[in-house]
């Protein structure tokens, strides 16, 4: 999809020039601008308030120095990030991501999708992202909470329970928010809800662990039950082995479909029966191994180096959630030539450019990552809400919240591709429903 309309190609060729070397977070500001020229048209108020000049500059942009001390003494030093990108409908919401690839980029655009992925869950919280290029493979517990108190002590003054809450994110799960938390704590006097994704035991919310993969298939349901389709019989391609993977593959498989296929950042298993999610449980999140271990109790499962070569299984679905840009124009070509009918991302920006070209000529259904993978900021949302009412709901409150939610972002998703003339493109729907409910609270607001 071509950008024609000239302010948007103006405005993204400024943009381009004033964040060099940031390609993840251009490419995420082309593809929402792809989505907005009808809106632009219909819409030159917000053109006249310079709405989007300010959406694509984040409102703050933090970064510090995280020194800490390993287990042997030797001292070490690592970058820290925080960008709160846009608070117009709420305090910055966002997760921490512990991993080597983390810069500023990364950080940006992560903060500046979640700024419309927030605004689809009709939640009041804003768009931010943080990190750290720390990475916490292969790292002692002890080590591991030396950097998130360092990591802390630095960015518990830019945060606050009605200012900024961030969560877990890829190298952040609850030991990691339970390190920051006590920190935070400790250094603030205070108990506040400034964290999400916190252990039961201390404001933590049933069904946060399984939100991001529960509502991925939640929306991508909808999606194929409004196109005479279902998850039923269905063979699946799943990437990742984190939270968002595992439960994906739980829920899609309660849905009556058959995973056959999941990754991590060293290679794939492929398992034509059906993988074994008790066994994935346990090499990842008891054993914390690599999912190549799955082969040595199945024997007659496959192990592959790499990761790119799971996109070459057929399926019917594939619903990647691993990390950004995972499938490129040629994997989404095999997939359609391996007969793939649906694609939903639970991964932020998984696909190319050319990826999702390949999915919207060919006729595929597009669940994208704005909208198909919103379940997790949503639940985390619903998280702050019992903190702030000290109540914690059971499972089934949560997970009826959350799957009411991710109906309603489709609904929004469906509604406006056709209000906008692009039937069908959920992709276009999601962008345009979440850029016009940020944009009329940044024009409320006035120039600021």
């Amino acid at each position: 999809m071509a950008i024609k309309n000239e302010y948007l190609l103006d405005l993204l060729e400024r943009t381009k020039k004033r964040n060099p070397g940031e390609p993840e977070f251009i490419q995420a500001v082309t593809e929402v601008f792809t989505s907005l020229e009808p809106v632009i048209e219909q819409r030159p108020d917000l053109v006249e308030a310079g709405v989007l000049e300010r959406i694509v500059e984040p409102e703050r942009q933090i970064i510090f120095r995280v020194p800490w001390v390993d287990d042997n003494g030797k001292p070490h030093v690592n970058r820290g990030f925080r960008v709160q990108f846009n608070s117009a409908i709420g305090p910055y919401k966002g997760g921490i991501r512990l991993h080597p690839s983390v810069n500023l980029n990364i950080i940006k655009f992560l903060g500046f999708e979640q700024t419309f992925k927030i605004s689809l869950t009709t939640l009041p919280m804003g768009g931010g992202k943080g990190g750290s290029d720390f990475d916490p493979k292969g790292k002692s517990d002890n080590e591991i909470m030396n950097f998130c108190q360092s990591f802390m002590t630095e960015l518990y003054r830019h945060i606050c329970a009605d200012l900024d809450v961030p969560a877990g994110d890829i190298g952040v799960g609850a030991r990691e928010v339970g390190y920051m938390f006590g920190q935070y704590k400790r250094i603030k006097n205070e108990w506040v809800g400034v964290l999400t994704g916190k252990g039961l035991t201390y404001g933590g919310s049933l069904a946060r662990k399984q939100a991001t993969g529960y509502g991925l298939c939640y929306f991508t349901n909808e999606m194929l039950q409004a196109n005479g389709m279902s998850f039923e019989g269905k063979t699946v391609l799943v990437s990742g082995s984190g939270n968002v993977a595992i439960y994906a593959c739980e829920k899609a498989t309660e849905y009556g479909a058959k995973v056959v296929a999941m990754s991590d950042s060293n290679g794939y298993i492929y398992d034509k029966n059906g993988i074994d999610l008790d066994l994935v449980k346990q090499i990842k999140e008891v054993e914390r191994k690599r999912i190549k271990e799955y082969v040595s109790v199945h024997t007659d499962a496959e192990y592959h180096e790499g990761c790119k070569g799971i996109w070459t299984i057929p399926c019917d679905i594939a619903l990647p959630c691993a990390t950004q840009n995972e499938i490129d124009g040629e994997s989404a070509a095999i997939l359609v030539k391996n007969g793939c009918k649906v694609v939903s991302e639970g991964a932020n920006m998984p696909s190319t450019p050319e990826a999702i070209d390949t999915y919207l000529s060919n006729g595929l259904l597009y669940g994208h990552a704005k909208a198909a993978n919103a379940g997790g900021v949503a639940t985390s949302g619903l998280e702050m809400s019992q903190n702030s009412l000290r109540l914690s709901w059971s499972f089934e409150e949560v997970d009826q919240r959350l799957h009411g939610i991710m109906k309603s972002i489709f609904k929004a998703c469906d509604e406006n591709s056709k209000k906008y003339g692009m039937p069908g493109n959920y992709m276009a729907g999601a962008n345009i429903a979440g850029f016009i409910k940020v944009a009329e609270a940044m024009k409320a607001q006035g120039n600021v």
